[in-house]
């Protein structure tokens, strides 16, 4: 039987980092993402409507609306839960204006897949994972008539959300020092665009055992070492498009930072910040090698509470300044994009976000075959990627609007040569 439903938090406010992607957003682009799960049997619509309607009382601050107030966003729980939809042609649709003032996420099944897209100012991925995995728990308990215990993500879905859960914890680790935002521009990627705002999604399945094996040759983590890969593709990209050395570009690669075991936190809000290394490839060309060294130290000396809070703190004094506080949110939204436009994408070629080791309890594992986490192309660059590992297998999506899949071939070149293997799927439309 289902699960008695919790009384819904009326309103939060906007958490530090969610506050830019309302005023970023454009008529062809907002900053959605996707998290998904794939079982081993068809999704029962009926039943995950049930446990739909239970979990988004859990989840206050993700199951929610964007509101308009007269100095800053707000979101609002939404009353009840929205309809399942069918899967479109490909992932990632826009979400207008209108869709995110009714409820600001998505829950779209296709065969055995549940898949949530998220607007970014609900939360971040690893807030995104835990809702599908209590979503996902609440079906396998309704559907199998199961126990699922409360470990590894999955929570008491008839409790209250903790203060915890829905802390904005970016000003309280605001550190004295405020970091520059002075930085030098990426080399961008450019294509024929896809009409119709296709977008085109490949996901590379690695062997866990393998990449693992290769990254401790590296002396590196599977972040650092799958990073290594991507620079040194995107590079060759670079060198192929451009061989005049002297007019290339920096390629640098924006790696989001899981923040909450840094500053002990439980937040399920946004709570991440990001590395960006960089190469030069006017100097010359760069070893794999020599690329997992530049990354490894640039994350050994950023991702440490002194710096990330320095960068935090640069976000957070701007919001708490007191002129900008009192500055209608029409204006403040043009002043924020602008920000955005000139520091934001235009500093990284592409983001590379790893969500990690995907961990369920066994008695639910049994029924999963995969997770996926998927997100949308950049304001002004065709292509993102998004990677997580689940039981044996490394599963990385690269999502782009253009028609031809440059990167992704140069990514698997760079595989080959490593002789590290790789299963390539792909929604290619071939228009």
């Amino acid at each position: 039987m289902p699960k008695k439903a919790l009384s819904p938090l009326r309103w939060v406010r906007l958490d530090n980092a969610a506050k830019i992607y309302p005023a970023a957003r454009r008529k062809n682009w907002s900053n959605v993402f996707r998290q998904s799960v794939t079982l081993f049997e068809n999704v029962d619509t009926n039943i995950l409507k049930s446990a739909l309607d239970i979990t988004v009382k859990r989840f206050p601050s993700i199951a929610a609306r964007l509101r308009k107030g007269a100095f800053w966003y707000y979101l609002q729980q939404v009353e009840q839960a929205p309809d399942i939809r069918e899967e479109y042609s490909y992932p990632l649709t826009y979400m207008s204006k209108e869709e995110t003032r009714n409820c600001a996420f998505r829950v779209i099944v296709f065969g055995s897949r549940i898949a949530v897209e998220f607007f970014h100012s609900l939360t971040d991925g690893t807030g995104a994972l835990i809702f599908l995995k209590n979503l996902v728990a609440e079906y396998l308990e309704q559907k199998y008539n199961i126990e699922i215990p409360l470990e590894n993500g999955i929570l008491d879905r008839t409790a209250p959300p903790s203060e915890e859960e829905l802390e904005d914890c970016f000003p309280k680790n605001a550190g004295p020092v405020a970091y520059s935002r002075k930085d030098t521009d990426a080399w961008h990627m450019y294509g024929e665009p896809q009409r119709d705002g296709f977008l085109n999604l490949t996901c590379f399945k690695i062997p866990v055992k393998e990449a693992l094996a290769l990254a401790h040759k590296y002396d590196s983590t599977l972040t650092v070492f799958i990073s290594a890969v991507m620079m040194k593709a995107l590079a060759n990209l670079q060198n192929e498009k451009n061989p005049n050395i002297r007019r290339q570009k920096r390629i640098k690669l924006l790696i989001p930072v899981n923040l909450r075991q840094l500053f002990e936190s439980r937040t399920l809000r946004n709570f991440a910040m990001y590395v960006v290394p960089e190469m030069d490839t006017r100097l010359g060309e760069y070893s794999l090698e020599e690329i997992c060294s530049l990354i490894k130290h640039k994350m050994g000396a950023e991702i440490t509470k002194k710096h990330m809070s320095s960068v935090i703190a640069t976000n957070v004094n701007d919001e708490q300044n007191p002129v900008l506080r009192l500055v209608p949110l029409p204006i403040k939204n043009m002043v924020m994009k602008a920000v955005f436009n000139s520091v934001g994408e235009r500093k990284s070629c592409l983001t590379l976000s790893n969500i990690g080791q995907v961990k369920v309890p066994d008695i639910m594992a049994k029924y999963i075959k995969r997770f996926d986490f998927i997100l949308g192309v950049q304001a002004a660059a065709p292509y993102n990627c998004g990677m997580l590992s689940f039981g044996d297998t490394v599963y990385m999506n690269f999502i782009r609007n253009t028609k031809k899949a440059e990167l992704e071939r140069h990514f698997f070149a760079v595989l080959q040569g490593l002789g590290l293997s790789a299963t390539v799927e792909s929604n290619r439309n071939e228009r």
